[in-house]
């Protein structure tokens, strides 16, 4: 990326600003860094983190996805634009549903129309497993995100650009985490399980700005990459962190799933195992899929093959979870 300019929408959230210490860590030659979103105090808060002055290369932006214009205005001089922005909580976006489809739905069609006529080369969008066989309103935005971001790669015409996605769990330590949400109830001596059964996929914040390094690095264009992360039990979250605390069953909230999905059966007619991770290829591919699969080493996942967090090889134990607890959350974390 170095003398490359990159844009980050929702570059003020969780994934935003690990992924700016990541490209200014590695990247320090960097043209230009934009942190795009709409929440002046984050970005206020930011801008101390990482000020104007110490670091040339970051400018902040204040805007909505929402607004096609000032996208367009972001966009100038761009190169590579990473789309985090959204609204994410699922029982918020049950009750906001307008809101919810004009920032993840509105802002997607915004974003690709921004890319295209700003001379963009690359647009990595990020989604989420509840995209997956969708039972919320949060979910089935995503998802229609998701289609509209691969389907763009069929209308650039001549111009070089590639939009891919990135799909993937529960990200520990960002805003909304269950890890962080039982440390604060801890201190009351109840933490709240919404049905004990629950699993989830774990991924750190920095597993997850890997892959998206990964997506702007290798895609073709159209991609949804999907990586190879364990589960955990919510039980065993709760027995990690307050193994001394009430367990209380409360149901769950409107719009959750037992168990998270990240490909369906359904996809595995075009899932490829890349090895760290799975890729979901587009329907309609603008490239030769023969030798996509002979550069990546690509093996085609057997027929059925569904990946959820209730069927993974992988798991998380209440030892694991503490370990990775105290090495990116709380250091100084004990029980």
């Amino acid at each position: 990326m170095n003398g490359k300019s990159v844009l980050i929408t929702g570059g003020t959230g969780s994934l935003g600003k690990e992924l700016t210490k990541t490209i200014l860590a590695k990247w320090p030659d960097i043209q230009r860094l934009v942190i795009f979103s709409r929440d002046e105090q984050k970005q206020y808060q930011m801008a101390l983190e990482y000020p104007e002055k110490q670091y040339k290369a970051i400018r902040y932006f204040i805007g909505d996805v929402r607004d096609l214009d000032r996208l367009k205005r972001a966009f100038n001089g761009i190169d590579y634009v990473i789309h985090a922005a959204a609204m994410k909580h699922v029982h918020i976006a049950e009750y906001n549903p307008d809101e919810c489809v004009k920032t993840n739905i509105g802002g997607a069609e915004n974003v690709i129309k921004a890319a295209f006529s700003s001379g963009v080369s690359k647009v990595v969008a990020l989604s989420t497993d509840k995209a997956c066989a969708p039972i919320n309103l949060y979910g089935a935005t995503k998802l229609t995100s998701d289609k509209l971001f691969v389907a763009a790669n069929n209308i650039r015409g001549k111009q070089d650009i590639k939009f891919s996605v990135v799909r993937y769990g529960n990200v520990m330590g960002s805003n909304g985490s269950v890890i962080l949400f039982f440390m604060q109830k801890k201190k009351e001596g109840v933490l709240p399980i919404t049905d004990k059964n629950m699993t989830r996929f774990n991924i750190s914040l920095q597993a997850g700005v890997d892959m998206v390094l990964h997506a702007l690095e290798t895609a073709w264009g159209g991609e949804l990459f999907v990586p190879k992360i364990p589960s955990y039990k919510i039980t065993d979250v709760a027995q990690a962190i307050g193994p001394e605390c009430e367990h209380r069953e409360v149901g769950i909230r409107p719009g959750e799933k037992i168990h998270e999905e990240m490909i369906t059966a359904s996809d595995s007619y075009s899932t490829y195992d890349l090895g760290k991770y799975y890729v979901i290829l587009p329907q309609v591919p603008v490239w030769d899929l023969e030798k996509y699969i002979s550069y990546f080493n690509a093996t085609l996942v057997p027929k059925g093959f569904h990946y959820t967090s209730d069927n993974n090889p992988e798991w998380e134990t209440v030892d694991s979870l503490r370990a990775l607890i105290t090495e990116h959350l709380y250091p100084d974390f004990k029980i």
